[in-house]
Formats: structure tokens, C-alpha cells, sequence
């Protein structure tokens, strides 16, 4: 029980030193995804803003308002989950996998 305890203690430790250095490499690495084969690419940062959308003219001309708009979320959705995988295991990497309670959505 102790050293379930002081392990506890020591990622706890990791975090306070090693989760700003990561927050900070993950808000500056980018993660993109299309959608439409591509006619809608879509470039999130670690913190989930979108820093850059592309839509290929054709689309714009070809498909419907609603089309569109799908095209456009499925992009931004995909390169949004790519962030928070690549932010997930970042975390995982510093708890040693070891799952902590209140740690969801710190990074």
C-alpha cells in the first residue's frame, strides 16, 4: 500500500516538473487531417485551435452549404483527435501509464 503511495508521490512530482515543458511543446506542434480526399485540410495546435484551414475551390463551388460545413468539422475533427492522442500519451509518458484521478483535460 505504501509504495502504491510513494509512487503516487513521485509522479506526482514528475507532473509539477516536467507538465509545463510539455504543455508548451504541445501547444507548439501542429496535427493536421483532410477530409474529401483532401479538399478540406484542416491544422490544429496542441491546444486545439485551428491555425489553419484550406478548402480546395472545386468544393466550394460543388458541394452544398451543408456539405460543406461537413466537410470542414470532419477535418477539424480528425486533426483535434490526433492532439489529444498525441497529448494523452505525452501524459502517459510522465505518470509512468499509471492513472490519476483528476488528470483529465490538464494538458
Amino acid at each position: 500500500m505504501f509504495g502504491d503511495l510513494g509512487k503516487m508521490f513521485a509522479v506526482a512530482q514528475r507532473l509539477k516538473t516536467e507538465l509545463p515543458a510539455m504543455k508548451e511543446k504541445l501547444a507548439a506542434t501542429e496535427f493536421s487531417a483532410d477530409a474529401a480526399d483532401g479538399a478540406v485540410t484542416a491544422v490544429v495546435n496542441g491546444k486545439m485551435q485551428v491555425v489553419d484551414l484550406k478548402i480546395a475551390p472545386e468544393l466550394v463551388a460543388e458541394a452544398g452549404p451543408e456539405m460543406l460545413a461537413d466537410t470542414i468539422k470532419a477535418a477539424v475533427s480528425a486533426a483535434q483527435t490526433q492532439a489529444a492522442e498525441a497529448a494523452a500519451e505525452a501524459l502517459k509518458e510522465i505518470t509512468g501509464g499509471m492513472a490519476l484521478p483528476g488528470l483529465e483535460g490538464i494538458v
